[in-house]
């Protein structure tokens, strides 16, 4: 664990108060005659939901007790507890570069004998494997759910106007300069809460930059000058159809305004979709993918795993861990997740998704998406207040330089990781 420790104990800096609000795995919980399973999952808008799930996990097993916690700092005390040596059985995170130092630390254990694996589709195993620092022989986490991004539309305006759902740039500007004509805002923006300024971002860029950019930056083999250029002259297109000061406003002022009509569109991720129907349940809402490219066939749909289950090494009871995601797994369990949550299921099946997905089914059923780029960033890093600044400031050539040099400065370790195995092992 001597380079796990190193690069959580980076991670925890300024978050050590937390530790003294926890007690060991499993103190208190001794059921006896039964192995006990502990959850430690990140999501708590989900907790009612895993309530639910611990209940009836344990009605129907008597050999097994399962406890899932859903606290609200769930990343600082798992990583806190990490520190500790004191390990949950199972942890609930998001496919981001969390994961990516919690494989590189050696802190999961393989999960590819796990029957659930077989029945995942290849798009989410791949956008997890893609985040391993290094090829990692292995397979360290289960995609549960994940999310998307893209582009909210309000469907009854875009009937009533008889507008058309862009394929490409051109003709999203094209719609914004239409809508623009007929009095009504194209977009509301979030912006003054920094990381909402991510979401078009994310969007844009899986389409514009090469999916592995980062890696390739890491390995030294390009930079974001130059791949991130078209992505920032466009954001900056973006604004134009906005309102006068996008950040003025924050994400629950942005999701208020849309569901009450004052936008016809909303660039943002799927997840806002139960906060707008919640100032608006009758709204008629749909999505599209960002048609940031200039063909059709060069769009894809930014989608990363929202919810991954990972066993973690020190887990001694791995059987009773793996009949515990099996029934995670259960088509009734995910189908529930899905309905509560606004998500889509990781797992090959026929699933009911929200009908605000309608536009990006599309994409959904070809596997064709791409994982959100700030899963490669690090947390210091702040890439979200860096956009802020950039799209404030307006200066494309600051804003790039900026984002290269930080990331040279925030990501020394990895980079010189990186290109070590590069060395000792050729093209990864």
């Amino acid at each position: 664990m001597r380079k796990g420790k190193k690069v959580i104990g980076a991670a925890l800096a300024g978050c050590m108060t937390a530790s003294m609000f926890l007690t060991a795995c499993g103190d208190g919980n001794e059921k006896s005659g039964k192995t006990e399973i502990e959850i430690l999952q990140y999501k708590p808008e989900a907790a009612t939901y895993f309530d639910q799930v611990e209940e009836k996990f344990n009605a129907t097993h008597d050999d097994i007790h399962l406890t899932i916690d859903s606290p609200n700092d769930a990343s600082t005390i798992m990583r806190t507890r990490f520190i500790r040596e004191d390990y949950p059985d199972i942890i609930g995170i998001g496919g981001d570069i969390n994961y990516s130092y919690y494989v590189d630390a050696g802190i999961l254990a393989d999960v590819s004998d796990s029957e659930v694996m077989g029945e995942i589709k290849d798009s989410y195993k791949d956008i997890l494997e893609a985040l391993e620092i290094v090829p990692t022989e292995g397979t360290f986490g289960i995609p549960y759910v994940a999310n998307a991004a893209g582009i909210l539309y309000n469907r009854d305006m875009f009937e009533e106007h008889g507008w058309e759902i862009p394929n490409t740039w051109d003709e999203l500007m094209t719609l914004c300069n239409d809508i623009q004509s007929e009095g009504i805002l194209p977009f509301y923006f979030g912006f003054k809460d920094t990381w909402t300024c991510l979401a078009p971002w994310n969007s844009m860029a899986v389409a514009l930059a090469p999916p592995d950019l980062c890696k390739q930056v890491n390995k030294g083999d390009a930079n974001f000058t130059d791949s991130y250029r078209e992505v920032a002259e466009k954001y900056l297109e973006l604004l134009n159809y906005g309102p006068e000061d996008p950040f003025a406003y924050g994400y629950n002022d942005a999701c208020t305004a849309f569901a009450n009509g004052e936008s016809a569109m909303y660039p943002i991720g799927s997840y806002a979709v139960p906060q707008i129907l919640s100032v608006n349940p009758d709204m008629n809402i749909d999505s599209f993918v960002t048609p940031a490219s200039d063909t059709k066939e060069g769009n894809t749909l930014n989608s990363g795993v929202d919810l991954m289950f990972a066993v973690t090494a020190d887990c001694e009871n791995k059987e009773a861990a793996y009949e515990v995601l099996e029934f995670l797994y259960e088509d009734e369990n995910i189908q529930a997740y899905i309905d509560d949550q606004n998500a889509i299921p990781c797992k090959e099946g026929d699933f009911d998704l929200a009908s605000q997905l309608d536009g990006m089914t599309e994409y959904i059923e070809a596997g064709n998406m791409t994982d959100y780029q700030d899963h490669y960033y690090p947390s210091e890093m702040a890439v979200d207040a860096q956009i802020q600044t950039f799209l404030i400031n307006k200066d494309v050539d600051a804003f790039l330089k900026k984002f290269d040099s930080d990331w040279t400065r925030y990501n020394r370790d990895i980079i010189r990781e990186v290109q070590e195995y590069e060395e000792e092992n050729g093209d990864a």
